[in-house]
């Protein structure tokens, strides 16, 4: 273990190993990171733990600088253990550089298949007993770490405290074709609510995407930059402030040039880090995996339910005079096309969304006889989590406490930090 302070925090890296397939315990291991976070004049004090799971899937935990956002809030009572999640940060991370060393793609999808709710919650279950001597704890999760707390509700109770869960509370019973079907509509009033802002924008847009279905642009990196993939720059307006970060960014995208008007070298270079998944492979590769329960293959169902909503097609937009639709929490094949760190993992990723053999995640009738405080924040049109879904969710769960808010948007549990902690914690102990 490596020890040492930031502001107000001492800081303990934790590492562990556990097997890559819980049902061969004996068999192949990889290792899973953990950064403890306890308040400096609490730091040999014993107290509860929490542990907080990451939205994505693929995103490590949140890198935090001393006791920000809502971690300063959680170290007042809890010592804090930020999990990357395995294949995600420092837990064995899988990408296109490490993933080759499986084998052929589908030695690496059949590896990647470990990969979902299921094993992160089990690799909790270890860590828990392993830090705690068998105590329980406190979940946090955000966004998929909520779909992950939900799982950890279903198969594990027996390790929570509480459940605290921000924008994640997932389908128990919708498929993936479902899930889309009600999220085009959302992205469709987050497009034009983002145009009642700013009318100046919709003239921008069409402008951009016309050049776009023209002549696709190469980014910086490698990558390509189309009508489809500007577009998906739509995952922005999931976000507080993201209605704001687009307007600026398509203000000032063209710049003029010998050749004619082109996009900016400014413009293409925050595109690119917007679009680029070099630093969370596994949202794409594995984002359909998270709603597959034994339903089938996904069969990338986002790309086939677009079709069904013509509107969000760039090019019949522009045949007409309509503002451009922008999307968001969408993961199509052409993604594996366009950006240079999916290149590699095409082929891994057809496999996976031809899998069918997916086991369920939830138990309904395990939930239904909740004995664990749970609370929930439910954003009111949260872009990446449909609300009526969740809402379902939350009744089928005994003694689920909601709070369901538009003050914030998805990323609430940033924005909002200590007080949304503070929000949850209170409905978790009856307060609120």
């Amino acid at each position: 273990m490596t020890r040492y302070r930031q502001p107000g925090l001492v800081l303990t890296d934790h590492r562990f190993s556990v097997p890559l397939d819980h049902a061969d315990p004996e068999g192949e291991r990889i290792e899973v990171y953990g950064r403890e976070a306890v308040a400096s004049d609490q730091a040999g004090a014993d107290l509860p733990w929490l542990v907080y799971l990451e939205g994505g899937p693929g995103f490590g935990a949140r890198r935090f600088i001393g006791r920000q956002a809502w971690l300063g809030r959680a170290v007042q009572e809890f010592r804090v253990l930020l999990l990357d999640q395995r294949g995600t940060g420092h837990s064995t991370p899988a990408n296109r550089q490490t993933l080759p060393l499986r084998g052929t793609p589908r030695q690496q999808a059949d590896h990647l298949a470990h990969f979902r709710a299921d094993s992160i919650v089990k690799d909790c279950e270890l860590i828990r007993r392993r830090l705690t001597g068998g105590a329980r704890w406190t979940v946090l999760g955000q966004s998929f770490g909520g779909f992950c707390a939900v799982h950890y509700l279903s198969t594990a109770p027996e390790g929570l405290q509480t459940v605290l869960i921000t924008g994640g509370l997932p389908s128990l019973h919708h498929d993936a074709d479902a899930v889309y079907r009600a999220a085009f509509p959302r992205m469709r009033r987050k497009a034009e609510a983002h145009y009642a802002r700013y009318p100046q924008d919709v003239e921008r847009a069409r402008r951009i995407a016309a050049h776009l279905v023209e002549r696709p642009v190469s980014l910086p990196n490698g990558g390509l930059l189309t009508a489809p993939s500007f577009q998906s720059l739509g995952s922005l307006l999931g976000g507080g402030e993201g209605t704001h970060q687009l307007h600026l960014l398509l203000e000032d995208a063209f710049v003029p040039t010998a050749e004619g008007p082109a996009l900016s070298d400014a413009f293409l270079e925050n595109v690119q880090y917007l679009l680029s998944h070099a630093g969370h492979p596994l949202y794409a590769v594995l984002h359909e995996a998270i709603y597959a329960q034994g339903q089938g293959p996904t069969a990338w169902a986002a790309d086939r339910v677009r079709a069904e909503f013509p509107g969000f097609d760039a090019e019949r937009t522009l045949t007409g005079d309509a503002p451009l639709l922008f999307t968001g929490e969408t993961v199509h094949p052409w993604h594996f096309e366009t950006d240079p760190a999916l290149r590699p993992l095409r082929e891994t990723a057809h496999l996976l969304a031809e899998r069918a053999d997916w086991a369920p995640l939830y138990d309904p009738a395990r939930l239904a006889a909740n004995e664990v405080p749970v609370a929930a924040a439910v954003y009111h049109d949260d872009l990446y989590v449909d609300t009526a879904h969740s809402l379902e969710t939350a009744r089928a769960i005994r003694g689920l406490r909601t709070w369901v808010t538009d003050e914030f948007e998805h990323d609430g549990v940033r924005a909002g930090g200590p007080r949304v902690l503070d929000r949850l914690l209170a409905l978790a102990r009856g307060e609120g």
